[in-house]
């Protein structure tokens, strides 16, 4: 078997297939389209109908060679006016992004996440208002005057004591002066 010792080309569209091994086998193309005629129909009608298919078979052909010719035509066109297939692509999605924002579905949503909005905003004001309101009770609150009060004494005293302890000390005019260092526990 000399073929079998004969190399394989990878590229070739039989590949695997050796030239010797195969065989011319005869097909007869009007038996195969022959089958059999389905009931009710004579020979003549069967044959005007596969002729009908041939004409319309060969109609779709002449047809795919027409629009393949006016998509290279408007592919010049396009290039001869400096379109590039991302201004087509751009403008696909401009005008579907148009017809997702006429379309019922999309008003609908928009019209529910505007009134969601209006009653979230409603409803945080309504919120910032009462804690507002219940800070203002608060302060106005004798508890709350009782501790501004103990906090305004004891702040007054811890100034007071400082200004006392630093007057001799702070001299703007005095470039050799050291600053006090502060000795507080915290």
């Amino acid at each position: 078997m000399e073929g079998a010792s004969q190399d394989i080309n990878l590229n070739s569209p039989n590949k695997g297939l050796l030239a010797d091994a195969m065989t011319d086998v005869p097909v007869d193309s009007s038996a195969a389209a022959r089958t059999a005629a389905p009931e009710g129909l004579t020979a003549a009608e069967e044959e005007e109908l596969r002729a009908e298919i041939a004409k319309v078979e060969e109609e779709i052909g002449t047809l795919r060679q027409v629009l393949a010719a006016k998509e290279r035509h408007c592919g010049e066109l396009k290039r001869k006016l400096g379109l590039t297939p991302l201004d087509g692509l751009k403008q696909n999605l401009s005008k579907s992004w148009h017809d997702v924002q006429v379309s019922n579905a999309y008003k609908k949503t928009q019209e529910t996440l505007s009134q969601a909005g209006q009653k979230t905003s409603a409803a945080l004001s309504n919120v910032g208002s009462v804690i507002s309101r219940k800070l203002g009770d608060m302060r106005n609150s004798a508890t709350f005057k009782s501790f501004e009060d103990r906090v305004g004494t004891i702040k007054s005293r811890v100034v007071g004591s400082r200004e006392n302890s630093t007057d001799g000390l702070h001299s703007p005019s005095g470039a050799g002066d050291k600053p006090p260092q502060d000795n507080a526990p915290f």
